[in-house]
């Protein structure tokens, strides 16, 4: 993507983490519906948010680290801590636009403090519907 294609990351951990949806039951399961939930900003944007195309990026870790990127949604599987690939994809890219959605409140401190713009899971949850069920 060239430098004008916003980048959204998300912390899949904490917004699957979010929702009192069953998520804990099977993590993988969780990340994957809101992978697929993501895929059409890609092409769509975010209406009144962020405009099209946008670079879709999904962080995943511990048990959700297997669940593959599709069509729309670059999965980065953090090889440690996922706060820590969030922050180096937003070092990774200080020309572009970066909004970073999680509710951590030391992520957005670290990721403010490089330029990123920060948006809570309940501004993503608001902008694009779940796949799939419930649990």
């Amino acid at each position: 993507m060239d430098a004008t294609t916003p980048l959204l990351i998300v912390d899949a951990a904490n917004v699957v983490g979010s929702r009192p949806d069953g998520w804990w039951r099977d993590r993988a399961g969780a990340t994957a519906r809101l992978r697929d939930s993501l895929a059409p900003v890609a092409t769509a944007g975010l209406p009144a948010r962020l405009p099209p195309p946008v670079e879709v990026v999904l962080v995943v870790e511990g048990r959700a680290r297997d669940v593959p990127g599709i069509a729309g949604v670059r999965v980065v599987a953090a090889p440690g801590s996922g706060d820590d690939a969030v922050v180096d994809l937003v070092a990774a890219a200080p020309q572009r636009r970066r909004l970073v959605v999680t509710a951590d409140r030391e992520l957005r401190e670290r990721v403010t403090a490089q330029g990123a713009e920060v948006y809570g899971p309940r501004w993503l949850q608001g902008a694009v519907a779940p796949s799939g069920g419930s649990r």
